[in-house]
């Protein structure tokens, strides 16, 4: 059985130390984060982690329900990349003589869609955000003119091909149950 690239959705309220409980199921279980990338959600008080992993299905089942045993994560699912929509983003620092020394330079950025976003005499900053195929794809162009001077690249976000949020119909349940419980 071969591994899978897995994206994890999990949410959480913003506690301190959630963070380092969720990344150490990975570690125990010898998991390897690739991405990992923490913001608010469309959900006040409600925050969002997108973690990628190489897994096996049985192994990615067990993290994902030990993350959502932790007593501040309010809920925890894994996906494949067809669920999802999926960005990036990366910054790229050319050298800015290389870049006015070969026009073909900035037709590649052009051609990846990409922007400049700051030119001054030393670098040539240039953004793209898509899919991390695309990034690289336009990082190893770049590269073949020996002009990148800095590359970085985000942590995947991601959003579900679904029509809400995941955690709204859980936590829409949770309070009915408490609400409920109250009377």
């Amino acid at each position: 059985m071969e591994k899978t690239f897995y994206t994890l959705l999990v949410y959480s309220e913003n506690i301190a130390g959630i963070l380092n409980q969720i990344t150490a199921v990975f570690t125990r279980r010898q998991v390897n984060i690739e991405s990992l990338n923490v913001s608010a959600s469309s959900i006040s008080g409600v925050h969002k982690y997108t973690i990628t992993a190489w897994s096996y299905p049985d192994q990615i089942e067990k993290i994902t329900r030990q993350i959502e045993k932790k007593i501040d994560v309010i809920k925890a699912k894994f996906y494949v990349d067809e669920e999802l929509f999926i960005r990036e983003a990366a910054l790229f620092k050319l050298s800015t003589q290389i870049v006015l020394e070969n026009p073909e330079v900035s037709r590649v950025i052009r051609r990846y869609d990409a922007k400049i976003t700051e030119v001054n005499p030393t670098y040539v900053a240039v953004m793209k955000s898509g899919k991390t195929e695309d990034i690289v794809s336009l990082y190893r162009a770049l590269d073949t003119f020996g002009c990148v001077l800095q590359y970085t690249r985000s942590g995947r976000i991601a959003i579900t091909r679904s029509t809400e949020e995941e955690v709204s119909a859980f936590l829409e349940q949770r309070e009915k149950q408490y609400q409920d419980g109250a009377k």
